[in-house]
């Protein structure tokens, strides 16, 4: 049976190629209208963002998460106690009392405030009222515990003026004043990312001069990746004023937009030259880049979106918004390789290598001296041909190394990282210092008992109480227990449990566990009461195991979704287990080297991080989207060559060294800018996008070395024409579709049959 995939194409698939080869060739003549048209596009975009473009904060809350059940029932009782708290840190060189007319008034002005709920005052009201527990046995360190109607992350920073005034007298008074928890979230310092970006870029130029010769071959892919990305992120800027996104999106955007936008185009460019060079005029090389490349750089940036769609799949808005904000500049990508990356070209014309610092080379490792159809076989088909010789050494040495760097993926903890691994200056870290020497370091994450006890009888209610009491007071692993006391009209009992250890740590989500599931179920049994741990620590370790649980379904649906696309697109079983197989060694690697660096604490002080850190709870599900998708581009530009060269020739091992030669050195080129990109947002002071950074950067390295170098050469050489096998079934089952969406070979080529049809 004859593949309907042979080069010799469907009528839609040659009508696609025509028109992509039609649009590469039409702005490539008509470059200035497209360059206005991108530059409008741009201005109009960011002036619009800058005018109505929304906000980004985080918020973990689940709604259908016990924690959110409890501060409802809790708000039901006494409206003033339910909302999002924050502390107010105060901390003095003598006892606060001293300053407790300034305290008073800094109570009452924050009660004045827009969205605040209430205000607890860390004093006693008279010398004979209870403690309430926020102030240190030494009188020097108390809180005001803030209760807003909002999450304050997601209020504007100009809430802060408000705050600070409230504030004033008692900094006048020489008082210390720090904010903690989403107060200090909103109080951080917003992230500038330029330094990043502009370390990723100069990386990138040193790259592509080195390995491509020409100033402006290096220069335009870059022009055309910043441009993709500041239109994407003006789009972003746009829905976000629709839609809450989380306060990384755009730093995330901005990471994945730079590095696809660069690989987009330079896959492009490097076609484009290597027509070029084999005598044809420059709107025509570029109508052939479009077509070709372009093609296979639309197969990629979909497999790079349905990816990231694929957190969706999680039901958690956070995280699937954090996709579609990837996703934005990824399409912007797409677009700008595909229209302003032809423009660009015809601009330049055939002066594309008039400005080298060495000689120019395109596809292969060919120079503009080789004859056509007569290159010498270079550095990487060598290369090829010992892998050839030995695929089972390489394929068992590049699973070894893979191995190796996965080890540490077994001791991984997901969890919240808490305020204390920020940098020393911002506030929110302050406070937590302040909190953890004035009181320890539980104080930071509160755990909040809620009862519903609506429906139990009045002269039971004292019996209930009582059973509570001496449950929180047996339990492991508290600094201190509160009594149970009726909130607002009675409906709901409520109590505070300290934890022993910090919001991150693995004994505090021992305790939530433990008195959600076990302690607290235990003491109202035998009463029609329900019981809930709530508070913001509570809300994020709900998040953190509702995210947890939900990753091998995300998994799941990004590897099958994955398969399917490969399934479609190369026409082969094994081929398609092969990708998803070694993505997974290459994801674990990268899990391995992040639970090593920050978990273990391997390089983490040197990365900026204050001690050790869990692992952040959505950094692994957005990493296997991400790595996942972006792994496709490289295996869809290799294979294209290998199946091309296979289907033209017959010889599997040949097609394997050719494909290796033609893509190497760009795949090689693209991987380099990529990580450098990704590792240069270490830098930043957001432990997560160090996370994602770091990460991102590990992964694409192990991809396009051992993995794309390595295994996939041996795997496709061991298994030679039985990685094309398709059932015939299957075959007609499918839809069809060109990785290229022209031949590499001269008109007139003939297809081969797919083996074992």
């Amino acid at each position: 049976m004859v593949s309907p995939g042979g080069r010799g194409g469907t009528a839609p698939e040659a009508a696609g190629a025509g028109r992509l080869r039609r649009l590469g060739e039409w702005c490539a003549r008509h470059c200035v209208l497209v360059l206005v048209l991108w530059l409008a596009a741009l201005g109009g975009l960011q002036a619009l963002k800058a005018t109505v473009g929304g906000t980004y904060s985080d918020d973990f809350t689940v709604s259908s998460a016990q924690s959110q059940q409890g501060l409802r029932v809790l708000g039901r009782a006494d409206p003033g106690a339910a909302g999002v708290a924050a502390d107010v840190v105060l901390h003095s060189t003598r006892s606060l009392t001293g300053s407790a007319d300034e305290i008073d008034g800094a109570a009452g002005s924050l009660r004045k405030l827009p969205h605040v709920l209430s205000v607890q005052n860390p004093l006693p009201a008279t010398p004979e009222s209870k403690p309430t527990g926020a102030l240190s046995s030494n009188g020097r360190t108390g809180y005001l515990t803030v209760r807003f109607d909002t999450n304050p992350t997601t209020l504007d920073s100009s809430y802060l003026d408000g705050v600070d005034s409230a504030v004033a007298p008692l900094r006048k008074a020489g008082v210390e004043v720090q904010y903690g928890g989403p107060l200090g979230e909103l109080a951080r310092p917003r992230a500038d990312d330029v330094r990043s970006e502009a370390i990723g870029f100069a990386v990138a130029v040193v790259v592509l001069l080195v390995g491509f010769g020409s100033v402006l071959a290096a220069g335009v892919p870059l022009v055309v990746a910043l441009v993709a990305v500041l239109v994407g992120l003006g789009c972003l800027g746009l829905v976000a004023r629709a839609a809450a996104f989380a306060d990384v999106a755009p730093t995330l955007a901005t990471m994945i937009g730079i590095g696809v936008g660069i690989d987009y185009a330079l896959f492009l460019l490097t076609r484009h030259r290597q027509t070029l060079l084999d005598g044809t005029d420059p709107v025509r090389a570029a109508g052939r880049a479009v077509a070709t490349s372009g093609h296979a750089v639309v197969v990629s940036g979909c497999t790079v979106v349905v990816a990231l769609a694929g957190l969706y799949a999680s039901r958690v808005s956070f995280i699937g918004k954090l996709g579609l904000a990837a996703g934005i500049t990824v399409v912007t990508a797409v677009a700008g390789a595909l229209t302003l990356l032809p423009a660009l070209l015809g601009l330049v014309g055939g002066r594309i290598d008039r400005y080298r610092v060495r000689t120019p080379v395109a596809e292969g490792g060919s120079t503009p001296g080789d004859a056509d159809g007569a290159r010498a076989a270079g550095g990487w088909h060598r290369y090829a041909q010992r892998v050839e010789r030995r695929p089972w050494w390489f394929l068992l040495g590049g699973i070894v190394v893979v191995a190796v760097l996965a080890v540490p993926v077994f001791s991984m903890r997901l969890s919240h990282i808490d305020d204390g691994a920020d940098p020393p200056g911002f506030t929110d870290k302050k406070a937590y210092d302040l909190l953890s020497s004035g009181f320890g370091p539980g104080e930071n994450g509160t755990l909040t008992v809620v009862v519903d006890q609506s429906a139990v009888p009045g002269g039971d209610r004292a019996a209930l109480s009582d059973s509570v009491r001496k449950a929180l007071d047996g339990t492991s692993g508290t600094a201190r227990v509160t009594p149970p006391e009726p909130a607002g009209n009675g409906d709901a009992l409520t109590a505070t449990v300290v934890p022993r250890g910090g919001p991150q740590d693995a004994s505090t989500t021992r305790l939530f566990d433990e008195l959600k599931n076990e302690v607290l179920p235990r003491a109202v049994r035998g009463y029609p009461a329900h019981t809930y741990v709530t508070g913001t620590t509570a809300a994020q370790l709900d998040f953190v195991q509702l995210v947890s649980g939900r990753l091998p379904l995300i998994i799941g649906v990004v590897v099958a979704l994955a398969l399917v696309i490969i399934l479609i697109v190369f026409r082969g079983v094994l081929v398609a287990v092969k990708a998803a197989v070694l993505n997974l060694l290459s994801i674990g690697a990268s899990y391995g080297v992040l639970v090593a660096v920050f978990q273990w604490g391997w390089g983490g002080p040197a990365l900026g991080v204050s001690g050790t850190v869990p692992i952040e709870s959505y950094v692994p599900m957005m990493m296997f989207a991400i790595v996942f998708g972006l792994s496709m581009d490289y295996e869809v530009f290799l294979l294209s060559r290998v199946r091309a060269a296979w289907e033209r020739s017959g010889d599997s091992r040949g097609s394997v060294a050719h494909g290796l030669e033609r893509t190497a050195r760009v795949i090689t080129c693209a991987a380099l800018i990529m990580a450098s990109v990704f590792a240069a947002f270490i830098l930043t002071d957001n432990i997560v996008v160090k996370m994602m950074g770091l990460g991102l950067a590990v992964s694409v390295l192990i991809d396009a070395t051992i993995v794309r170098l390595l295994l996939v050469p041996a795997v496709l050489t061991l298994l030679g024409q039985r990685a094309w096998w398709l059932p015939g079934w299957l075959d007609r089952l499918l839809p069809h579709m060109e990785p290229e969406g022209e031949p590499e070979a001269a008109p007139g080529t003939g297809s081969r049959g797919s083996a074992g049809r």
